[in-house]
């Protein structure tokens, strides 16, 4: 990224990837840190706050346009202390003054541009400025002067109103609204999420449209609950929309952020880790769900991209990818037919072209084509050509081999290489499953390496955990996402893998939750850990954003960790939890259906599959190498299920693997409940378990049986 300024800013000591874009920029800039508070309170001037991620693209523009700019440069260093934020990093932060733009503006949005008095309270936000007025939004150089002014005019008037507008909001974030959740609930949600439903091209609402995939979650589980076959139908026609649309990569694989138009055709080009590890938990239900072996391939692709592109050598996983590459956004990912012609010759040119509506005229900007199949008709091209669909379709995958190679060669989007706790605990959560679902041992490797590193890098000598990894430095004190996602993923990887030593650290990490962030008073937990920088508000939330929110991901975890160990504790803990937000969740259930995807199943009916296997060979029988300590020769227990087992969709289940000998005795230590469980000589039973009792053990083909009998669908036969 160019710069008009050869000496760092105070931005090149820090850490995070978006941090280090700004430490090269004129503008003086400070991290969020008590110095730039206190230079704020001697010289008696307002705070520029701006908020950003590095894969954000306005946040580039603005950065071009404004913080490179010696004008604007000069005009905030005289009259703010401008300190940057990376959200990531920071999710409190963001959270406070993105809460206080949308109660002053309405909207929100990144870049966030908030203005704050010296005490850290705003009292103007927004989001992106251009230098100068434009597109109807005020100009960056005007807004400065025009608050500079104000603020010498009056300071003690804008503190005044920075004090109102906090104590209003700092409030509000704070509390919960306790109630309960009824059936209706989940029906109103559905109700809610069926009237936004874009019947054409699958999603909810026009433009932009993003996956929500937390929203598909919930609607196979109601679909399940309540029969109703619109539910499946919404979570196969957006999963249709976005795999043919370009907000699927379909030469690299894996999702963009979010379409910029209603038929998912023209992404914005960023990728986030978070996005496409939900994906794979969503495509790989939706496959069991639907029985679509489409969706089962989906997952495996995004999968493959995660260990491909986003995957560091100790075994944890990279935030993001950008969407620009060369100063351009998308640059990386469009084609014109003439570099598909040059990449593939001419007549497979033709082919790939016609398949993916890449033309002359461009679907983008310059002339270029996005790829999507959101027209394609295979069997239409194919007569239109004079060839077979399975000849058209040969041609299609040799030619995306050979784009990929070509597009490697280019100048590669930025990536974001710092390590998220909480994001890697989605990613943990995916590849495990994806092992139990698809019987895939390398999945169940990688999850388990990324796992165990995160055990070792991102903890404190005390157990505290963190929240960042970068350049060989673990930081920041872990939040609630990052606790709750983790022990989402341990929990996972226990029960596809069947080692107890996953067990006991979602344990452990569950009992810090309960001493760090749980609110005694009211109930539900604090975003941030009761050791965390203090703020003008603490805030506690159960609505879903682009990630599912912490506190509802808790409370599956603590449903799960109950009926795992059959300790009631966790259950009553995990009652506690979806009382705090259901007065919340009642008033508008669609914004909160992870919240409602546990509440169904602390409502059940949910089994525990108890599966008693034989001792094995010391060296395990899958020949797979493990890592994980003394457990590693558990293995991986579901690569042993018979395939029509793990096809099952069965979402209020929970497995538990119980081998016999030393390893099952350790099982049995942890989950007193299945020390009698046993295995039948030298072959596995099966126990359904229900209510805190066991049917009689049968083998796994009288369990495949009757565990069909609990699944439920649409599969199509």
């Amino acid at each position: 990224m160019t710069t008009t300024n050869n000496k760092p800013n105070r931005l090149a000591r820090e850490k995070s990837p978006y941090l280090l874009q700004h430490a090269y920029n004129p503008v003086d800039w400070f991290p969020w840190s008590e110095e730039a508070f206190e230079k704020a309170k001697k010289e008696n001037k307002p705070i520029f706050l701006s908020i950003g991620y590095s894969t954000c693209h306005w946040c580039h523009v603005m950065e071009r346009e404004s913080f490179e700019d010696p004008e604007v440069a000069e005009l905030l260093n005289r009259h703010f202390v401008a300190i940057k934020v990376d959200r990531e990093e920071r999710p409190d932060v963001d959270h406070l003054y993105m809460a206080a733009c949308q109660a002053l503006t309405g909207q929100g949005g990144w870049p966030l541009t908030v203005f704050l008095t010296p005490e850290k309270e705003p009292f103007y936000a927004g989001t992106y400025f251009p230098k100068r007025s434009r597109y109807g939004r005020p100009g960056l150089m005007e807004l400065l002067t025009r608050v500079a002014q104000l603020w010498e005019k009056g300071a003690d008037r804008v503190k005044d109103a920075g004090r109102h507008l906090t104590g209003q909001i700092g409030e509000a974030l704070g509390r919960t609204a306790q109630g309960e959740v009824d059936a209706g609930t989940l029906t109103r949600a559905f109700e809610q999420l069926l009237a936004s439903y874009d019947h054409t091209f699958g999603g909810f609402g026009q433009a932009p449209k993003f996956p929500r995939p937390h929203d598909l979650l919930f609607l196979l589980r109601y679909g399940v609950r309540s029969g109703r076959r619109e539910a499946f139908d919404m979570v196969q026609g957006t999963l249709e929309g976005m795999r043919r649309g370009g907000i699927w990569d379909h030469v690299g694989f894996g999702f963009a952020r979010y379409s910029t138009d209603r038929r998912w055709l023209i992404p914005h080009f960023e990728k986030m880790l978070y996005d496409n590890a939900l994906l794979v938990l969503t495509y790989l239900e939706a496959y069991q769900a639907l029985g679509d072996q489409r969706w089962a391939q989906t997952a495996r692709e995004i999968v493959t991209y995660v260990r491909r592109e986003m995957t560091d050598p100790g075994g944890g996983f990279y935030s993001a990818e950008d969407a620009d590459s060369e100063g351009e956004e998308g640059k990386f990912y469009v084609w014109t037919p003439q570099e598909i012609a040059e990449a593939v010759g001419p007549e497979d040119g033709e082919v790939l072209c016609r398949y993916f509506g890449v033309t002359e005229e461009g679907n983008f900007e310059g002339g270029r084509s996005v790829l999507n199949e959101i027209d394609t008709d295979v069997d239409l091209l194919a007569r239109e050509l004079g060839m077979t669909p399975e000849e058209i379709d040969g041609k299609v995958r040799r030619g995306l081999e050979i784009l990929r190679s070509v597009r490697d060669r280019r100048v590669h989007p930025h990536k974001d290489d710092k390590i998220l706790t909480a994001w890697n605990g989605l990613m943990i959560a995916a590849l495990a499953r994806g092992a139990r679902v698809l019987g895939d041992a390398d999945y169940l490797v990688s999850a388990r390496r990324a796992a165990e590193w995160l055990w070792r890098t991102l903890r404190q000598g005390d157990g505290r955990l963190l929240a960042r990894y970068r350049d060989g430095e673990a930081g920041i004190l872990g939040y609630l996402d990052d606790y709750a996602f983790y022990i989402w993923g341990l929990l996972e990887l226990y029960q596809a893998g069947g080692d107890v030593v996953w067990l006991r650290r979602a344990i452990r990490l569950a009992q810090d939750v309960r001493t760090l962030f749980w609110d005694e008073n009211e109930g539900g937990c604090f975003l941030t850990g009761s050791d965390a920088e203090a703020l003008w508000s603490r805030p506690k939330t159960a609505e879903d954003g682009a990630l599912p929110s912490g506190n509802s991901v808790l409370a599956l975890d603590l449903l799960w960790l109950g009926r795992l160990t059959g300790d009631p504790a966790w259950e009553r803990w995990a009652e506690a939890q979806l009382r705090a937000f259901a007065g919340a969740v009642s008033r508008y259930p669609a914004g909160y259906t992870f919240f409602l995807t546990a509440w169904d199943f602390a409502v059940g009916p949910s089994e525990e599959i108890v599966v008693a296997e034989p001792v094995r060979d010391e060296a395990g029988d899958s020949g797979e190498d493990f890592v994980g300590g003394p457990q590693a020769q558990g293995s991986f227990a579901a690569a042993r299920w018979p395939a029509e087992v793990r096809r099952l969709y069965l979402p209020r289940a929970l497995w538990v693997v119980r081998p016999d000998g030393a390893e099952g005795d350790r099982v049995s230590e942890v989950l007193p409940w299945v020390s009698g469980h046993r295995s039948k000589g030298r072959q596995t039973q099966v126990y359904i378990c229900r209510g805190n009792a066991c049917e009689r053990p049968v083998l796994w083909a009288e369990a495949l049986q009757r565990l069909q009998s609990i699944g439920s669908g649409f599969v199509e036969e």
